[in-house]
């Protein structure tokens, strides 16, 4: 029997009612990052949608902003897109790595909440997105990718010359495919959960 058989799928209900809480992890939709990502308007309004389901759920939601030499923190391209709002009391993680869990205290700020469990969804989809997922499965957490609720931009510039769809298509795959003992990796979409 080949490992591909061996893999036990879990339906995004499965994993949503796992032991532990859930947590949404809204990563780097800033202003400069979303400015010329692929389906921008579609994708923020999916990420609208699954925060204000969160919220009414009573599900914490996380936020995540990148800063580097090339979006410095402070500046307007900086901050979290206007669609985009953290609530009062809503953690807010400001990172340089593309990891959201690499050399922050976002760990920390789960672990105080009681997560284990961390659905994800943003930018950019190569990038930070598919950092932040093995960053949180090799640290132990059930993760789950909102596999219609994540964006990136054209690649070509990096010698990348895929559709912008495929690509994403691509980290969807991926993601869907991982196992590991004891904890759970998922694709699912913005109308599947129900949290």
């Amino acid at each position: 029997m080949c490992r591909a058989e061996r893999i036990v799928w879990f339906t995004v209900t499965q994993i949503l009612s796992a032991d532990g809480q859930t947590a949404l992890l809204v990563v780097d939709v800033q202003k400069d990052v979303v400015a010329d990502a692929w389906h921008r308007a579609e994708i923020v309004g999916r990420i609208v949608e699954l925060v204000r389901g969160a919220r009414d759920a009573g599900v914490p939601v996380v936020w995540v902003r990148h800063g580097d030499e090339d979006l410095l923190a402070g500046t307007d391209g900086w901050q979290i897109v206007p669609e985009l709002v953290p609530a009062p009391g809503e953690a807010v993680v400001d990172k340089h790595h593309g990891d959201s869990f690499e050399d922050t205290d976002l760990g920390d700020i789960l672990a105080e909440l009681g997560i284990r469990h961390v659905v994800v969804c943003g930018l950019q989809s190569d990038g930070c997105v598919l950092a932040t997922l093995f960053g949180g499965f090799v640290r132990g957490y059930d993760m789950t990718l909102v596999g219609d609720a994540h964006t990136t931009n054209d690649r070509a510039k990096f010698g990348v010359h895929a559709p912008v769809a495929d690509i994403i298509a691509m980290v969807n795959f991926i993601w869907e495919r991982r196992t590991a003992p004891q904890r759970k990796a998922a694709v699912t979409t913005t109308q599947s959960i129900t949290w």
